[in-house]
């Protein structure tokens, strides 16, 4: 995975304009990932914020207010530009700002298209699932969503020349983009509650007997909220833990791009286990200072395992 990357000459301006779109939607749409980076170098920096915009629009899509056979369409037309982009058809003329600073970044750092595929195919099961019956559908499902762009993301940021353990890389990503998803799938019960949605997995909510708790979007007699949100949090801990073998594989920058969205998702996840039942009323977040101080010690060269006994309740 280890790239040596050309030095290109000054950026056309329709090109320019398009990572500048792309950066636009991110600092908007992801907050945290911004703190992330913002570490980076420019090149870097731009086309991780075109992976984030095409992310984004494949979501957006399969979760806008239309009719399913709108959606299928757009999905459609997604998919069809990543052909586009694996045959080179897309230049600086293409009307689409995302598929221009896309197009750009996957020709500069040869990307893989197999994971922007992964992307749009997680995003037609949106459309075909109600939910996920276990943690295996769902953990498949992280993996080509979340994990997919984590993947494509490492592409950029590139791996030590050497790392011993280099071809591990895509594993220890797919479990740290993973505690990613299942972190914001915390964060998120309350909200997804209203909409009708569970994200969680079927048989575990049944299990804890959480499942009128979640559709109601109040507390119940036989619920163990507490019980269902600390068991995903334990998961979520485990799965960390096994994403922080990538951190030895990055450079000083990647690493700390990285712990800093990582270190931001881990703490807070120690906030909802800290108020486990707090997560119907409201979602939690991360003080803008913490997260500044999260993002400095990742400069600094401090890995997610060394933070984690600053984190808990604040």
């Amino acid at each position: 995975m280890a790239r040596r990357i050309p030095s290109t000459p000054r950026l056309p301006r329709p090109v320019r304009a398009a990572y500048e779109h792309c950066a636009a939607v991110t600092a908007q749409q992801a907050p945290d990932l911004r703190y992330g980076v913002r570490l980076l170098p420019t090149a870097k920096r731009r086309a991780l914020c075109s992976l984030y915009a095409f992310h984004r629009r494949v979501d957006d899509i399969a979760a806008a207010p239309l009719r399913a056979d709108h959606k299928r369409a757009r999905l459609r037309a997604a998919a069809q530009l990543v052909v586009d982009l694996g045959q080179g058809r897309v230049d600086s003329r293409h009307p689409d700002p995302v598929a221009v600073a896309l197009g750009h970044a996957v020709g500069r750092y040869r990307l893989s298209h197999e994971p922007l595929e992964e992307l749009v195919d997680a995003a037609r099961d949106d459309l075909d699932r109600a939910g996920y019956q276990d943690w295996d559908q769902l953990g498949e499902y992280c993996r080509r969503r979340t994990g997919a762009l984590g993947r494509l993301a490492v592409e950029v940021l590139g791996t030590r020349p050497g790392a011993r353990d280099e071809p591990r890389a895509g594993e220890y990503v797919d479990a740290l983009c993973t505690a990613v998803h299942l972190t914001h799938i915390l964060r998120d019960l309350g909200r997804d509650a209203v909409h009708g949605r569970i994200a969680l997995p079927r048989d575990e909510v049944e299990r804890f007997g959480c499942a009128h708790a979640l559709w109601s979007g109040s507390g119940s007699s036989d619920a163990d909220l507490a019980g269902l949100v600390g068991y995903q949090v334990e998961r979520a801990r485990s799965l960390f833990a096994q994403g922080y073998a990538l951190f030895p594989l990055l450079d000083r920058r990647g690493g700390a791009c990285v712990a800093a969205v990582a270190g931001i998702h881990r703490r807070l996840l120690e906030r909802i286990a800290a108020r486990p039942t707090a997560v119907l009323r409201r979602q939690l977040d991360v003080p803008a200072p913490h997260k500044t101080l999260i993002t400095l010690r990742g400069l600094a060269g401090h890995r997610p395992r060394q933070l984690a006994p600053h984190w808990g309740q604040d």
